[in-house]
């Protein structure tokens, strides 16, 4: 959420919790209601086919918010295979990260089996004669359940690093808990949440981490949805947790006619063998090393998955080192992910040598040239548009400025950070994109395409994507024109139904040369017998263009319904490239600016057609100058004007007038810029292109308020001498990626004569 003060105003409501007393505090409150700016899970299409191989779970236990208040990125690069989104539920007294829950010790540790215990005298109304087992409570599963749903995340990774002292005993009955807390999360936040059990106490009770799966750890395997090994183990685990796991009863893992349904099937994909990146143990020695882990797990053969734990390595190694920017700790950790482009240099550790007395494995497997995590996992494509429509700013949830429609608003040298407004970055443009030529085989050598993220120019947000085209020289014939095709991201498209996709976009164009940007859609993968059908979309008429130098480019695409022999078609989105040089010999290096792509259904023809719009809009007077008023505000959908209506009997088979889909329709909004403007001392007040750009909604959760505190405003120490009204105004952005005009816009006025003194 950037805001023109500089900081967070808006109250970050229990962001984690230190004790399960504090989550009683929070559940018994107000505040405990579903988050309305969370965006829902959607699964991706090709998820079912790519059961049979394993799974990357990507962790770290760093605070996301930092203490000292320094921004700091989200840390998250292309990582397309990564599906979990947990949140840690964590019994380790000496941890102090923040996380949802840190648990304070054993004492908290039983009391979650217990459930809230009240102050007052109470006990069994008789005694029962012989002994009695521990008693199970779901009052912590059904809290933490509700507080998944409010927070938006798909469950819990459970951690707990300290001896049960109860043994056995208090074993059996947390691993049935688990089994409480899966149903409460299966109930309030849909089919897809999940447990995860972290390797830590066996079923005695002691913390004794196993660094695979056997029997000590087994019924909390059978309890949740996966376990997540320790990561000391030594080469031959993954193979013997491979083989233990397929001596198991099919009974005992779902796995048979007769099992229940509330049984939590599993397989081999289930299993997320751990990889430290900080090394610690974890063969291969983590960093550029854990490659050699993941080899070992063999996710794609073996069937094993991956977790991938601290990957905040790249950027923890790099912050304090002089130099140190954005820019480059995403070339440093792109290189984990994504792999070196042609001439960069990766550093794998050494393997350790034997301790003295002891000899070397001979059974450790010799490790292949390094690999990037992604080469390990399948490229799965985001949700179909129509389910979920495709946005983005190739924003990795970081800036220094921010932009309107082309426009700076605001300027922030400090930098701003914000997972919400993170956008895909191309995930097929790292590390360099696989460029082809478009129009058949060339003598001349082909184009190389080199992306870099720019924070100084944007569309829409904190940053653009910048793709340096090298062009060599060449004396070939067909070398004065020469036309390329750059995939940029995946898509998944339905047969039968119709998208739109915008490009905005600006070129810098070498004087030697002619460029022009054409975007098309192509079938994957490469060579496959499936086409798109593409018609591009003639640009609006402008006079003076769009703000900033950018461009627009649309076009319509579809996949004949002839060809849907499968759910959803799998495509890439990308630009077709001409460039025309006066003098091929000489190289040529210009540069591609993408600022924001969007790719959207279009209803079919005969629906009723609606326009996003804002209804209301409100401020709630704050107790000071220094406390927080909350501005709210309401949107809407607009309709054209009726036509004639030709019903003229009962009988007419017709509609008065074209009715809306049954399905979604109602316009949503990605977020929402908000402005202030003060009113003269004459009481006149400006148009709003005058008003001063306040922030964003956004990181808090909520969808239609933004807190604001009167003494932070960018004008406050004008207030005073007659001007003392201030003019909110706020402004939507679309799930489409449209900014609405100021005549689709609210107001709202507010007096702070009261508050200035």
């Amino acid at each position: 959420m950037p805001l023109a003060a500089g900081t967070l105003s808006a109250t970050i409501d229990a962001p984690y919790f230190t004790t399960l007393n504090d989550l009683d505090t929070w559940a018994a409150g107000p505040t405990n209601r579903k988050l309305d700016g969370v965006l829902k899970y959607i699964a991706r299409p090709d998820e079912e086919a790519s059961k049979q191989r394993g799974k990357l779970l990507v962790c770290h236990d760093y605070k996301s918010l930092r203490l000292d208040g320094l921004p700091q990125p989200t840390d998250k690069v292309p990582k397309s295979s990564a599906r979990c989104k947990t949140a840690f539920f964590n019994c380790k007294p000496s941890l102090t990260s923040h996380r949802i829950f840190e648990g304070d010790g054993e004492e908290d540790c039983l009391r979650l089996l217990l459930g809230h215990l009240p102050e007052s005298v109470n006990g069994p109304a008789k005694a029962t004669a012989g002994s009695a087992s521990m008693s199970l409570s779901s009052h912590y599963a059904r809290l933490l359940a509700e507080l998944a749903a409010q927070r938006g995340f798909d469950g819990y990774l459970l951690n707990f690093e300290l001896p049960l002292q109860g043994g056995v005993e208090q074993s059996r009955t947390l691993a049935a808990w688990i089994t409480v807390l899966q149903a409460e999360l299966l109930d309030k936040v849909g089919s897809h949440a999940e447990t995860h059990w972290y390797d830590s106490v066996t079923f005695t009770g002691q913390l004794s981490w196993q660094n695979r799966l056997n029997s000590q750890n087994l019924p909390f395997f059978l309890s949740s949805n996966t376990i997540f090994t320790n990561y000391t183990w030594p080469t031959s685990y993954p193979q013997t947790t491979a083989d233990y796991f397929l001596t198991l009863d099919p009974a005992l893992t779902g796995n048979t006619p007769s099992s229940q349904p509330q049984t939590s099937q599993k397989s081999l994909n289930d299993i997320y063998m751990g990889v430290d990146v900080w090394g610690r143990g974890s063969y291969g020695g983590g960093g550029f090393g854990a490659y050699k882990a993941i080899e070992v797990i063999a996710p794609e053969s073996l069937g094993l998955s991956v977790a991938f734990f601290a990957q905040g390595w790249t950027w923890e190694t790099q912050e304090d080192k002089p130099g140190f920017t954005w820019e480059g700790w995403w070339d440093y950790d792109r290189k984990l992910w994504a792999g070196p482009r042609d001439g960069e240099v990766v550093v794998v550790p050494l393997p350790k040598a034997p301790k003295e007395g002891e000899d070397e494995d001979e059974d450790t497997p010799a490790a292949g040239p390094f690999r990037p995590v992604e080469s390990f996992f399948p490229r799965n494509t985001p949700p179909d548009p129509v389910d979920l429509p495709l946005h983005t700013t190739f924003s990795p949830g970081v800036g220094r400025a921010w932009f309107v429609n082309g426009v700076s608003v605001h300027a922030m040298p400090g930098g701003w950070t914000d997972i919400d407004k993170q956008c895909t970055v191309g995930d097929m443009l790292w590390p360099v994109p696989a460029v082809e030529w478009d129009d058949g085989q060339h003598e001349s050598p082909l184009p190389l395409v080199v992306p870099a993220f720019s924070f100084e120019d944007a569309w829409n947000g904190g940053s653009s994507m910048t793709l340096d085209v090298k062009c060599p020289g060449s004396s070939e014939k067909d070398a004065m024109l020469r036309r390329i095709w750059v995939p940029v991201q995946t898509l998944s498209i339905t047969p039968g139904k119709t998208y739109g996709a915008s490009l905005y976009y600006k070129i810098d164009n070498p004087a030697q040369a002619t460029v022009d940007l054409g975007v098309t859609v192509k079938a994957l993968p490469a060579g496959s017998a499936s086409t798109f059908e593409v018609q591009p979309i003639p640009a609006p008429d402008t006079d003076s263009g769009l703000p900033g130098g950018w461009s627009e480019l649309s076009i319509q695409l579809s996949v004949p319904e002839s060809q849907g022999g499968a759910r959803t078609q799998a495509g890439a989105i990308g630009l077709v490239v001409a460039i025309v040089a006066e003098d091929a010999t000489v190289d040529l290096d210009l540069k591609i600016h993408l600022g924001q792509l969007n790719v959207y259904p279009i209803p079919p023809p005969g629906t009723a057609v609606s326009s996003p719009t804002m209804l209301w809009a409100n401020f709630t007077t704050p107790a000071s100058k220094d406390a927080a008023g909350t501005l709210s505000w309401e949107v809407a959908a607009s309709f054209p004007p009726l036509g004639v209506i030709t019903v003229s009997s009962p009988d007419d088979p017709i509609s008065a007038w074209t009715v809306q889909p049954s399905n979604a329709w109602f316009p949503q909004f990605m977020y929402f810029n908000v402005y202030g403007l003060l009113y003269a001392s004459d009481g006149h007040v400006g148009q709003p292109e005058e008003a001063v750009w306040l922030g964003t909604t956004g990181i808090v959760g909520k969808s239609n308020s933004l807190e604001i505190v009167p003494e932070d405003l960018p004008f406050w120490s004008e207030v005073g001498d007659g001007q003392n009204k201030v003019r909110f105004y706020i402004q939507g952005v679309t799930d489409h990626g449209n900014v609405l005009g100021w005549e689709q816009c609210v107001f709202v006025d507010f007096d702070m004569s009261g508050l200035s003194a």
